[in-house]
């Protein structure tokens, strides 16, 4: 049985990292030059820090029913070879 393992390249990584801490120091940014009054811009500055938490709890959990997912399959297939294994070895 062949299985193919994905994985990601360190120039992914730096990429992914990159992007995120440059979205995240704009838009911090932003919120801090704002022309509005200061507690206008905590908020605005609460809810982008809630957003981002959010988004890797998300990430997160899809990513562990992902893997959760292929274990799973993975039992089944194992299930699977050893029924077709055993009956190879009944008819020959």
């Amino acid at each position: 049985m062949n299985t193919f393992e994905q994985s990601n390249t360190p120039a992914f990584y730096f990429l992914a990292w990159a992007s995120f801490a440059v979205a995240s120091v704009s838009m911090l940014i932003g919120i801090a030059f704002l022309p509005t009054m200061v507690w206008i811009k905590g908020f605005l500055a609460l809810g982008y820090l809630f957003t981002v938490t959010t988004c890797f709890t998300l990430a997160k959990t899809i990513r562990d029913k992902h893997e959760e997912q292929r274990l799973i399959n993975r039992v089944k297939d194992a299930k699977t070879e050893k029924i077709l294994a055993d009956y190879e070895k009944g008819v020959a």
